[in-house]
């Protein structure tokens, strides 16, 4: 028993390090202090084989907290948006769903500010107008941008008819790869509405129709796998 204890006392002394270091979540998410957004000097991208570019955004200070962007682009086209830092506010919350599929359908930075989340938005476009001119930039220094994009195929899905409503989607391929889901038919009712943007968001990163159903919107979430899949199938 007296040999054991100094291997107890190393032991625990050997832990005590791990349990002080306790790496802060709130790091990324401080709140500014300045009322007026502010950009920072610099901003990465990374170009794939297949011609996706990534840019990952200059972080905006807001008054609300800071606003930074992860916008994936196919040649010039916006295939999806991922907020890396955002206030930690309700509003903002309910306002990027929002955002994201305005991008989405416009293809541009010129897209209405949320009501209730206005200094989230402007900060929100700031940051997206910034990734689309760094994709313009890397582009035009890269002329199998332009190619790829041309070699991009979109085929619609087939319209399914259900009891909340009409749903087809329309997918796009750059080769094998789905690089963006459009809606063409949708019910028009909250909880698809609020829907949409997660089943998009699950089918880019599985790359397939195997993705959860959506709780609250079934029905909605079942037509879409399936005219998701009709798509698939029908490229070959």
């Amino acid at each position: 028993m007296k040999r054991a204890i100094p291997v107890v006392v190393l032991s625990i002394a050997g832990l005590v390090p791990v349990w002080l270091y306790q790496p802060s979540a709130e790091s990324s998410t401080v709140q500014a202090t300045t009322p007026a957004p502010s950009t920072s000097s610099s901003s990465s991208s990374s170009s794939g084989s297949s011609g996706t570019n990534v840019v990952t955004t200059t972080t905006v200070d807001t008054e609300k907290g800071p606003v930074q962007l992860q916008v994936t682009f196919s040649g010039t086209k916006i295939t999806a948006v991922k907020m890396l830092q955002q206030p930690n506010h309700p509003q903002t919350t309910a306002a990027v769903p929002k955002l994201v599929a305005e991008t989405l359908e416009a293809q541009s930075a010129d897209i209405d500010t949320v009501s209730g989340a206005t200094i989230t938005s402007d900060a929100y476009k700031e940051s997206l107008q910034a990734a689309i001119d760094d994709n313009a930039k890397a582009a035009s220094a890269s002329p199998s941008a332009s190619a790829s994009e041309a070699s991009s195929r979109t085929v619609d899905g087939s319209a399914l008819s259900t009891e909340k409503g009409p749903v087809q989607v329309q997918v796009t391929f750059s080769g094998t790869k789905i690089t963006a889901v459009k809606m063409l038919q949708q019910p028009n009712h909250p909880q698809t509405t609020a829907a949409v943007p997660k089943l998009v968001a699950e089918t880019l990163e599985a790359q397939s129709a195997d993705i959860d159903t959506v709780s609250g919107a079934t029905i909605t979430s079942d037509a879409y796998k399936e005219s998701l899949q009709a798509a698939i199938d029908a490229k070959g």
